[in-house]
């Protein structure tokens, strides 16, 4: 799990161009929108697209994208979660 939140802080940092942060700034259960990282809903979309291309994950509703983002935790959990249920 934490091999893919490390993933998870060096995609969204080049994603959405967080240059003055490096993933170790990026507190796994700190708040991920909202907070003093500055992400905000247009952040989101572009999160939930790169979730959709890279793990082929869909986050396609605001309650579950609430959850889901709430913090890089429970970002990871959701995906590997999900990813374990399509390999099944």
């Amino acid at each position: 799990m934490e091999k893919l939140i490390r993933e998870l802080k060096i995609k969204i940092i080049d994603l959405l161009n967080l240059t003055d942060l490096t993933p170790d700034d990026m507190d796994a259960d700190g708040q991920l929108v909202g907070s003093e990282l500055g992400i905000d809903s247009i952040d989101v979309l572009e999160m939930v697209i790169m979730i959709e291309k890279d793990y082929g994950i869909r986050i396609d509703n605001r309650e579950l994208g609430i959850k889901v983002f709430s913090t890089l935790r429970t970002l990871a959990d959701y995906i590997h979660e999900n990813r374990r249920e399509l390999s099944n």
